[in-house]
């Protein structure tokens, strides 16, 4: 079973394993509610906030390393699109089946990649973050290691990193395959045991069930209300999301990570539904259940939490939160970890 509640590996040592609080609040690209995402500054006000874990999502440079952007495309998330010496670099790809236009992770080097700013991704939903664009640089996945590393041993809580690899089956499509690099990645930082303090994540299935052959860490399927894994045109998402999906999912993966409206659906009016069965289906296989993501903004709350009608204004986030956890979830992503905090 995975050990979302970590023993302390990185730091501390003989720290009960069941001390940590239930369920876990993974820090959904940083505190990236109120500092721009994949910061150092959106993780440690994660962690000050209380976080479990932090989460990095993983993308590749050309010269194979792995950077932290929450996609390969990054014109919206760091000052790219103003570098005029970046701007022969603009152009489309095609991602996972979707058309896309910018500027791409895989066409730069770790060192250019360096040279850039990040920024807020949301600026109308979120605008006092746009106070600290321009101060960040782009993070590799070794420094955000750093990061938990560093935030243990000053808090002497074990802080978790919830890793996503993004794309897997397109990086390895242009010559970038990413799970051999990312074992070794994880056996250089000593993260590959059952143990460990991190929570592996992927959309896609296959390379969650190659790395089940080669590493013990936690490994979490990811699942979204609609489509399905890029990599198994004949499986979706609401497939793997019934008991039989889940025994299979159980067999290499030590937990779901499932869309908001997978447990709580929504009505054609975006009301709250009655929930489903997904959370005990999922326990039954012997599965934890984590679930993303939870945002203030009413942009993306169910109707009937939403304060006023603005987007940007804030909701009953707590009340939601406090939905999940009387359903028993295992963890939460959420943009505003110290209001899942809060709520548990």
């Amino acid at each position: 079973m995975i050990r979302l509640i970590l023993s302390a590996a990185l730091v501390l040592s003989g720290t009960p394993a069941m001390s940590a609080p239930h369920p876990q609040v993974i820090a959904h690209r940083g505190a990236s509610g109120e500092r721009p995402e994949h910061t150092a500054l959106a993780y440690q006000l994660a962690v000050e906030q209380g976080a479990d874990f932090i989460e990095p999502d993983l993308v590749m440079t050309r010269d194979g390393q792995f950077v932290v952007r929450h996609e390969n495309e990054i014109g919206g998330t760091t000052d790219v699109a103003e570098r005029p010496e970046f701007a022969d670099r603009k152009t489309t790809k095609t991602i996972d089946g979707v058309d896309t236009t910018g500027w791409f992770t895989e066409d730069f080097t770790l060192a250019e990649l360096k040279t850039l700013r990040a920024r807020e991704r949301l600026p109308l939903l979120r605008p006092a973050n746009t106070a600290w664009d321009g101060q960040e640089l782009i993070l590799t996945f070794d420094e955000v290691v750093a990061i938990a590393r560093e935030e243990t041993a000053r808090t002497g809580r074990v802080i978790g990193v919830a890793p996503e690899l993004k794309h897997p089956s397109y990086f390895a499509g242009i010559g970038l395959p990413m799970e051999d690099a990312f074992v070794v990645a994880l056996e250089r930082h000593g993260l590959t045991e059952a143990d460990a303090p991190i929570l592996v994540q992927c959309f896609e299935v296959g390379p969650l069930q190659r790395l089940k052959a080669r590493i013990d860490a936690p490994l979490l399927q990811l699942m979204s209300v609609s489509g399905g894994p890029a990599d198994r045109p004949d499986l979706t998402y609401a497939a793997m999301s019934t008991p039989d999906g889940l025994g299979a999912v159980a067999a290499y993966a030590d937990a779901v990570g499932v869309e908001t409206g997978m447990i709580l659906p929504r009505d054609d009016m975006a009301r709250s539904r009655p929930a489903t069965s997904l959370v005990a289906d999922a326990h039954a296989a012997g599965l934890k259940v984590v679930v993303w993501t939870f945002r203030a903004e009413n942009a993306f709350l169910p109707l009937d939490r939403r304060h006023g009608d603005a987007p940007a204004d804030h909701g009953d986030l707590s009340g939601y939160l406090q939905a999940f956890y009387a359903l028993g979830v295992d963890a939460v992503f959420s943009d505003l970890p110290g209001a899942a905090v809060g709520a548990r």
